[in-house]
């Protein structure tokens, strides 16, 4: 096979491909003994009846057809592989000649994935926060709880609505003098100060009591989602019910003991603590990793064709719709009250899609540059992550994979997230110091007293750094049991609680 490759422009790239007659020839061989065995002729066994029966019942274009797509499909792809191309648009085929006897030449004009010029992206340093979460934090987690669990209590008849209220009330608005869908509520509980409604519809309801019919003059905001109410001036007739306030439950173990599965205050404060603490961790580790690869693009450079940018927001678009169809609502009417074109849409996400598909591309040539590669279980992992993630059977993940033909987007996936794992490793963390001098002290007395134990204890910093799976592994080498289903933080605090014992 000859190959000869020219470029077009920056990005696409015209291949002509000549194929030798041998090759065509088990083309068609194979072409014969594919619709051979797709169908039933009487007198022959299935895959058994010959080229000529064949042509009689089917016509002969039908076995050239058959053939054209074997030998052009396979020699494409070898083609492409030879030459190191990966193509971004299906490629448009223009077939020269195609026969037994001179076998076959035809060109393939398609855009290219292009090339990647790496920059730095080992000993990248950047900031990392060591998040404490103090008592005053957890009693407003708490605050917020009791807060929750509120209960209404009607108020006097002569009670005047205030900021923290709740008036129950029927309104109906409209524009011009009529009523625009969505306008119209019945015992509705507004809480005055929400600012849930249109900006000034709660304030002009101050002052007012149970039984008052009050007009609420209000204009639509020019950024309204509805576009046909956008910056529209309306007129509200609203009539209050009742006005009732809002009693919150004290803070005391009877409240704990309603709202979760623990009997005191302090048990419950000291767990919201552990979890604070995980989420601030986690959280500190993703904002590390954030600005790591954001060094490790900004370093590089890439000129991504148009055609990958459009890819990406039809992806994406796509998982809108799924998502709206998993609410049971559809993209159309989900763009009517966006008051938004699907143009527009595609619009807001152009600059999402264009840093996506860069990093991606970064990520997949530091991949290819370290010699990353993806093995069975790292794929397995994934799917694993993915069913957990949607509650799904990981049997019922692998069958939508399959069936989506997404094998390949996976692999990607599962490569890319091991390219910025080795980022993360290779990374320099440039800890960031305590805000006040009581906080420094408290961390020095914790490395005085770390330092006079002699405990064998891994460095926060150093058990961070790792992936969760060099984590699961150093938890194995001593002898450490891990929840197969932990996450990162946790998996942290375990190896350091287990360590702290020794």
């Amino acid at each position: 096979m000859n190959v000869k490759v020219k470029a077009l422009d920056q990005h696409k790239v015209q291949l002509t491909i000549e194929v030798p007659a041998d090759v065509v020839v088990k083309g068609f061989k194979e072409a014969v003994a594919r619709i051979s065995n797709q169908v039933k002729i009487q007198g022959f066994r299935p895959g058994k009846a010959p080229r000529k029966i064949l042509e009689m019942r089917f016509g002969k274009e039908a076995i050239v057809q058959e053939a054209e797509d074997i030998v052009i499909n396979r020699t494409l792809n070898d083609a492409v592989t030879q030459e190191k191309l990966v193509p971004v648009t299906t490629p448009n085929v223009e077939k020269k000649y195609f026969s037994e006897t001179e076998g076959t030449s035809y060109t393939a004009t398609f855009v290219k994935e292009p090339e990647v010029t790496l920059g730095e992206y080992k000993g990248l340093k950047a900031a990392h926060e060591n998040p404490e979460i103090t008592d005053e934090m957890v009693m407003e987690q708490l605050k917020r709880a009791a807060e929750q669990s509120a209960r209404l209590e009607k108020a006097a008849d002569d009670t005047v609505l205030a900021k923290g209220d709740i008036a129950v009330i029927d309104f109906k608005g409209s524009i011009d003098g009529k009523a625009f869908e969505g306008g119209e509520g019945k015992t509705y509980p507004l809480e005055i100060g929400s600012q849930s409604f249109i900006p000034g519809f709660e304030d002009q309801l101050k002052g007012h009591k149970a039984g008052d019919d009050v007009l609420v003059k209000v204009n639509f905001p020019e950024a309204y989602g509805v576009k046909e109410l956008a910056g529209k001036a309306a007129e509200f007739s609203v009539h209050i019910n009742s006005v009732k306030h809002k009693v919150i439950p004290a803070i005391d173990d009877a409240f704990v003991k309603s709202v979760s599965q623990y009997e005191t205050v302090d048990e419950l404060k000291k767990n919201i603590k552990q979890q604070m603490q995980l989420q601030a961790l986690q959280g500190a580790e993703e904002k590390f990793h954030k600005a790591l690869i954001e060094q490790a693009v900004k370093n590089a450079s890439v000129d991504i064709p148009r055609e990958m940018i459009d890819k990406r927001i039809d992806e994406i678009v796509e998982e809108v719709k799924l998502n709206l169809e998993a609410q049971e609502m559809n993209f159309p009417t989900y763009l009517k009250n966006m008051g938004k074109t699907e143009a527009d849409f595609r619009k807001t996400y152009d600059k999402i899609a264009e840093d996506q598909v860069r990093e991606g591309l970064i990520l997949a040539e530091i991949a290819k540059k370290e010699n990353l590669n993806v093995t069975n279980q790292d794929v397995n992992l994934e799917i694993y992550s993915m069913a957990r993630q949607f509650n799904a059977d990981p049997k019922d993940v692998v069958k939508i994979i399959k069936e989506e033909g997404r094998a390949n987007m996976l692999y990607q996936s599962v490569l890319r997230k091991k390219a910025a794992a080795f980022i993360y490793g290779a990374a320099v963390k440039e800890e960031k110091a305590q805000e006040n001098g009581e906080k420094k002290a408290k961390k020095a007395d914790k490395e005085v007293s770390k330092k006079e134990t002699k405990k064998a204890e891994p460095a926060k910093s150093s058990l961070a750094s790792k992936t969760v799976k060099e984590l699961k592994a150093y938890a194995e080498e001593k002898g450490i049991t891990i929840d197969s289903r932990a996450k990162k933080a946790e998996i942290i605090e375990a190896i350091e609680a287990a360590e702290s014992k020794k």
